[in-house]
C-alpha cells in the first residue's frame, strides 16, 4: 500500500472516475474492466503512466508508484492466470468458509485420523516423560 493518502477533495475526483469502483484515503479499487483495458494497451507498448491519463486519471492525484505497482500487479497476475487473475476476488473469499454437510464416509475419515493423530500425541508425551524420569534418576 502506498504511503500516500488521499484528501477528500481527490477522493471526490477519483470516485467519478467510471473505472474507480471505490476509494478511501488509502488506496483505490479500479473496476475488472479497465484492468482488462490496461493489458490490451499495455501489450500494444502503451507506457502505464500513458494508459492511466487516456482513460481520465490525473497521476498527480494517484501518484506515479501506485500506477507504475498496480500495473506491475495485474501484469504478473494477466501472465499467471489470464483474464481471470485480474478479477477482483476478495468479495468472493472473504469470511468464513461455508460449512458444507459431510456424508458419513468423510466424517468418519475425519474421526478416524483425528483419533490417529491423538494416539501419536499420546505415544510422544509417554517417550517425553519416559526420557524425563531417566534423566531425573542419573542427576
Amino acid at each position: 500500500m502506498s504511503k500516500k493518502h488521499f484528501a477528500e477533495k481527490e477522493i471526490e475526483i477519483l470516485s467519478n472516475n467510471r473505472y474507480v469502483q471505490s476509494v478511501s484515503s488509502k488506496g483505490i479499487t479500479y473496476t475488472d474492466e479497465f484492468k482488462r483495458i490496461f493489458i490490451v494497451e499495455n501489450e500494444k507498448g502503451k507506457l502505464p503512466r500513458q494508459i492511466f491519463e487516456e482513460n481520465g486519471f490525473d497521476i498527480e492525484v494517484i501518484g506515479i508508484v501506485r500506477v507504475q505497482r498496480a500495473a506491475s500487479r495485474w501484469r504478473t497476475a494477466f501472465n499467471k492466470s489470464g483474464v481471470l487473475g485480474l478479477r477482483d476476488t476478495r468479495k468472493e473469499n472473504s469470511g468464513r468458509p461455508i460449512k458444507k454437510e459431510l456424508s458419513l464416509e468423510e466424517k468418519n475419515t475425519r474421526l478416524e485420523a483425528q483419533i490417529q493423530l491423538l494416539r501419536a500425541e499420546n505415544e510422544l508425551l509417554k517417550k517425553l516423560d519416559m526420557m524425563e524420569r531417566r534423566l531425573g534418576r542419573n542427576e
